[in-house]
Parts: structure tokens; C-alpha cells; sequence
């Protein structure tokens, strides 16, 4: 019993060491940041910036948020002109110094007061608000100006500089270069154009009648034999571009940008007969629903469209002569 005693008596220090260990390491996580916050300088005039420097000095696991200035709330003869970084400066394995610096700016003369400025900070489950130890003042004087004794001149004009060669020689050397740079590029331009006038021009050739060129192509079309090989939808986008060709050539129609009844608009006003027009109608119609609504044309269908290209570029082509041949006359 004795011996259990002194056990147990040995037991119970220990735990109580222990537990006062723990209690000192754990006071010592908690201890809050330290703050210092100072002026410099803490006197100074108008107009004058003046630097606030803030240290905190806390444990590696503490949180902390430095002061935000909002202009709107502060005085309006305070202004922040800038504002620094954080800068860190390791102290040991625990603790860590952080310094920030602002910038600010009086407009005013008197005595202000920036009070303690708070710091926020967090740690564990602790959420808590510090204040710096001192209150911040400054003193802002003003320049005193003796209106009585002073003498008050009239405003004198600016001195006029005399133009010195220096000053514009660069200029003069650059107007030298772009003058011989522009006289090169007209001899040059009036070389060019007297050696062209010189040489013979080459003979013009004829140019290839709309239809001739139609019927060729239409021609070369048939012998593909596209639709024969069941390629309906290149048969008749290659038939309607022909077509389309044509009528622009002939008629000065930009029918290749133009839909189908567009293209028949636009060439109600050349009077075409009632064949050639149901012709071009039917044809265009046709190669609408083929490429348009995947519409299978029958081996009449394919036929009749070739015909009626054909005698469309045939007919106008008549009529086109015709209408030449009684302007001559006329003439």
C-alpha cells in the first residue's frame, strides 16, 4: 500500500508538469500579435506627404489584415497616395514580422488625428479586433505670406528661347531625305511610263461571244455524263452556273450572286418570249428542288433541263442579233 501511494504520488506530479506544460505552450500560441504604428515626420506643410509605417509582429498560424483606408470616409484634407506591400522578415520558427508602409497627403493646415488603427486578426477559432497602443496625430502648418510689407509685381511674360541651328537640323536632314526619296519615285514612275508608251501595243484578240462559250460548256457537260451516274446534284449546279455565266456575259446581270427569281426579275425587262422565259423558269425550278430539296429527278427531267439551256442560250442569242442588226440599220 505504501509503495502504491508513492507511485500514485509520483504519477500525479507528472501529470501535473505535463499539464503545465501543455497550458504554457498553448497561452503561448494564443499570445495576440504586437502592434507599432508611427509618422514620419509627425510636423510638415501643405501639400506635404508624410509616411505611416505599420509592424506587426505575430505567430506563424495568426491571421492578420492590415488597415484599408477609404477615401470617402476620411478627412477630406487626408488623401492615400500609395499604398505598399506587405513585406515579411522571418524571426524564428514561430514568429514573423510584417511591415507595411502608406503614403498620404495633407491639404489643409490644423491638427489631425488618425486614432488606433485596427487590426484584425484570427486565430483558431479566436476572431478579434487589436488597436494600436498610441494614438496618431500630425501637425500641418502653412506658409504665412506678409500681404502689408510685401511688395506685389505684375506678372512678366516668358522669356522667348532664340531657335537654335541644333534644334532643327535633325528636322532639315529628314525633309532632305524624304524630298530625295519622292524625286527617285517620280523618275522612276516617269521612266516606266514613257518605256511603255514606246512599245507597241499587242494586238487585241476577239473576244469569245456569251453563247459560243455557253454551248461549248454545255457541250463538255453532256459528255461527263454526271446524271447517268446518278451525280444529279453536281449535274445541275454545273447546268445553272452555265446558265447563270451566260446570262451575266450577255445581259451585264450579276446572276451568279443572285437567286432565281431574282434572275428572272431582272430579266423581265429584256421582253424575252413566252418560251424562253417558261424555259428559264422551268430549268432554275428544276435545279432548286434537286439541290435544295434532295428531289430525284426522272431521265426526262435530266433531258428537258439540258434542252432548255440550251435553246435558252440559242433563242436569246437570236434575239440578241436581231435587236443588234436593227440598231445598225437605224444607224
Amino acid at each position: 500500500m505504501q509503495i502504491v501511494m508513492k507511485y500514485s504520488g509520483f504519477r500525479f506530479v507528472f501529470i501535473v508538469i505535463v499539464c503545465g506544460l501543455l497550458g504554457l505552450s498553448v497561452f503561448a500560441q494564443n499570445e495576440p500579435p504586437e502592434i507599432k504604428a508611427s509618422i514620419t515626420p509627425d510636423t510638415l506643410m501643405i501639400g506635404d506627404r508624410f509616411t505611416l509605417d505599420i509592424e506587426i509582429e505575430k505567430d506563424v498560424v495568426q491571421l492578420v489584415e492590415f488597415p484599408y483606408f477609404n477615401e470617402e470616409k476620411m478627412d477630406r484634407s487626408l488623401s492615400l497616395i500609395d499604398e505598399g506591400p506587405v513585406d515579411t522578415v522571418k524571426l524564428s520558427e514561430r514568429k514573423v514580422l510584417l511591415k507595411k508602409k502608406y503614403t498620404l497627403a495633407v491639404f489643409d493646415e490644423g491638427r489631425y488625428s488618425l486614432g488606433n488603427l485596427p487590426i484584425l486578426y484570427i486565430d483558431k477559432n479566436i476572431t478579434d479586433t487589436l488597436y494600436t497602443t498610441d494614438s496618431l496625430h500630425i501637425i500641418v502648418d502653412t506658409y504665412v505670406i506678409d500681404l502689408e510689407n510685401q511688395e506685389i509685381y505684375e506678372i512678366k511674360d516668358p522669356k522667348k528661347a532664340p531657335l537654335l541651328f541644333s534644334e532643327i537640323s535633325g528636322y532639315l536632314l529628314m525633309g532632305l531625305l524624304a524630298a530625295q526619296i519622292i524625286f527617285a519615285l517620280f523618275y522612276i514612275l516617269v521612266r516606266t511610263l514613257r518605256t511603255r508608251e514606246s512599245k507597241p501595243l499587242a494586238p487585241l484578240k476577239p473576244a469569245i461571244p456569251a453563247h459560243i462559250l455557253a454551248i461549248r460548256e454545255l457541250e463538255r457537260l453532256g459528255e461527263e455524263k454526271l446524271w447517268q451516274n446518278n451525280r444529279h446534284k453536281m449535274y445541275y449546279t454545273r447546268l445553272t452556273d452555265i446558265v447563270r455565266e451566260y446570262i451575266e456575259n450577255r445581259y451585264g446581270i450579276n446572276a451568279m450572286e443572285m437567286t432565281s427569281d431574282e434572275i428572272t426579275e431582272a430579266l423581265e425587262e429584256f421582253k424575252l418570249n413566252q418560251r424562253t422565259s417558261t424555259q428559264l423558269r422551268r430549268l432554275l425550278s428544276t435545279s432548286d428542288y434537286v439541290k435544295f430539296a434532295k428531289y430525284i429527278p426522272s431521265v426526262e427531267d435530266n433531258e428537258m433541263s439540258f434542252n432548255d439551256a440550251y435553246y435558252f442560250v440559242d433563242d436569246t442569242k437570236e434575239i440578241l442579233l436581231k435587236k443588234e442588226k436593227e440598231k445598225d440599220e437605224q444607224d
